[in-house]
């Protein structure tokens, strides 16, 4: 028994972490016996590391590989690295990752960093870096967003990052209140958390069903500051929830979720839009955002605060100026209820329907998994080294699924379900 389980005063509650690790291994992977499994977390987060171990191993697991980065150990590279090392990521590990996905091995990825950790660094080089890992990521990258392996992210609430979201409340508080709102976005809250995964993917898969059923040719949104048309790939296909992955398993890949999403045509939207929500981005918060699309492409982009890095993370690429994502997500989910501001994509795009600048899902094509990357680029698809996700929904936002024929349908009617 570790001292987090005998201590009764523990800020993070042994249960309910016990069946987030559970629900992580059955829902979020449904690890199959014999395969293997590469965690990636903070250092800190290593109660719940173990946790994922002993139920991966329950469950069958080949070998478990946990991966560990630490806060300090970050910084210290931006306060004492080498100016040259900055244009250099971990390519070998990349390499390795992605063969290993490549293999078959589940991917299991635990966040709980502090989101402002490099909020003092200098932000050349937090640019420099983060596009030089991008780079390196990529043999991983790519098995992970064509779901190449069931994968899986879930959250630990680290004493860093809980002091951002509570930042007024003594560290034990803190970190005990962004448990809870973890726990209860996990929905591992209650007893039946198995269960509640069972229906909530059920309402989630109604919502695919009808709105690949439509087939709508765009989405047009309106609402303060926006009036946006986004039009959909050809051969696009709507997922949320769980979702197969081509070696077979059916994965929830984000815990929590409650968005259902598919892919844009990257050349056509048009119009401008607002954010509702800031955007926490390494280190910086990116807030009101306002940007214009033509042709597909963001021609004109502002923010109140973190316009810089906004700015240089659209010159990432090419692709970084367009959409690999739209996600539908009503005001009322439960993360949009607690009021809090995560300054985590994981939570916060889970708060309101979001876009995403950057790469495209191949899983969201009719027959993704048999689509070369030049077909999907031909239907729409986008490309980029990046995928960074922002919310653009709140309580009076609008949207009409818009056919072919010009046809209107209500999806969204003042941040709701309209069906």
């Amino acid at each position: 028994m570790t001292a987090l389980e005998r201590t009764p005063s523990a800020p993070v509650d042994p249960v309910k972490l016990d069946r987030l690790a559970e629900v992580a291994i059955k829902v979020g992977l449904r690890l199959r016996e014999g395969q293997d499994l590469l965690v990636t977390a903070p250092a800190v987060a290593l109660p719940l590391v173990r946790k994922i171990a002993e139920y991966a191993y329950k469950a069958g697991a080949g070998i478990v590989t946990p991966i560990l980065s630490d806060e300090t150990v970050t910084l210290a590279r931006y306060r004492f690295g080498h100016e040259a090392g900055f244009d250099h990521a971990a390519a070998w590990l990349y390499e390795g990752m992605g063969k290993a996905f490549s293999q078959n091995t589940a991917r299991l990825a635990i966040v709980g960093d502090n989101p402002m950790l490099l909020s003092g660094e200098d932000p050349v080089k937090v640019a420099r870096a983060s596009k030089a890992n991008s780079m390196a990521y990529q043999p991983a990258l790519e098995k992970i967003v064509n779901f190449d392996t069931n994968w899986n992210i879930i959250a630990y609430p680290s004493p860093s990052w809980a002091k951002q979201v509570f930042p007024e409340e003594p560290e034990a508080v803190a970190v005990a209140k962004l448990a809870e709102a973890i726990f209860s976005a996990s929905r591992v809250d209650r007893e039946d958390a198995l269960a509640e995964w069972d229906r909530h993917n059920a309402t989630l898969r109604e919502r695919t069903e009808w709105l690949n059923g439509q087939r709508f040719h765009a989405l047009h949104y309106t609402g303060p500051g926006t009036d946006l048309t986004i039009g959909l790939a050809d051969g696009h296909e709507w997922e949320g929830g769980a979702s197969l992955a081509k070696n077979g398993i059916i994965c929830n890949a984000n815990i929590p979720t409650e968005e259902v999403f598919t892919t844009p045509h990257c050349r056509r939207v048009s119009g401008h839009v607002v954010s509702s929500k800031p955007l926490s981005y390494q280190g910086t918060l990116i807030d009101n955002i306002a940007v214009k699309f033509e042709e597909g492409r963001i021609v004109e982009a502002r923010a109140s605060r973190g316009e810089e890095v906004l700015t240089k993370v659209l010159d990432t690429d090419e692709g970084a100026r367009r959409l690999g994502e739209v996600a539908l997500v009503p005001h009322s989910s439960p993360i949009s209820k607690s009021g809090l501001l995560f300054f985590n994509t994981l939570f916060d795009e889970n708060a309101a329907s979001h876009i995403a600048l950057g790469q495209c899902y191949s899983k969201c094509f009719v027959g993704g998994d048999k689509l070369s990357p030049q077909q999907i680029a031909a239907q729409g698809g986008n490309q980029s080294l990046i995928h960074i996700d922002w919310m653009i929904g709140s309580d009076q936002t609008d949207i009409d699924g818009v056919h072919a024929d010009g046809r209107r349908v209500p999806v969204f009617r003042k941040g709701e379900w309209a069906r």
